[in-house]
């Protein structure tokens, strides 16, 4: 069963990847070769784990097992393309819940 820290660990991974996709695949199909389909399914995948990504971290915050500061910083950190993977390595690698 996946602890609530690696349940965060893996939605940043998805979410993380789901970004990229977004942004190397679906935007330039959208822009390039005039097919939004991409977008519509990448970005709606991407916009969920990104919800839950934020919403796990909130929920750990609230539970006690972090400041705010950190829940902001991996917030901000999900606003980058690869912001998720660096969160992940700085942040959570050494935290044990």
């Amino acid at each position: 069963m996946l602890s609530a820290l690696n349940l965060l660990r893996l939605t940043g991974l998805l979410e993380g990847i789901s970004f990229l996709l977004l942004l190397g695949y679906a935007m330039p199909m959208k822009y390039l070769w005039d097919d939004p389909s991409a977008v519509q399914q990448i970005g709606m995948a991407h916009g969920v784990l990104w919800m839950l990504y934020v919403g796990i971290a909130a929920f750990l915050q609230w539970k006690g097992f972090w400041k705010s500061r950190t829940t902001a910083l991996l917030t901000l950190a999900s606003l980058l393309p690869a912001g998720p993977f660096v969160a992940d390595w700085k942040l959570l690698r050494d935290l044990k819940i």
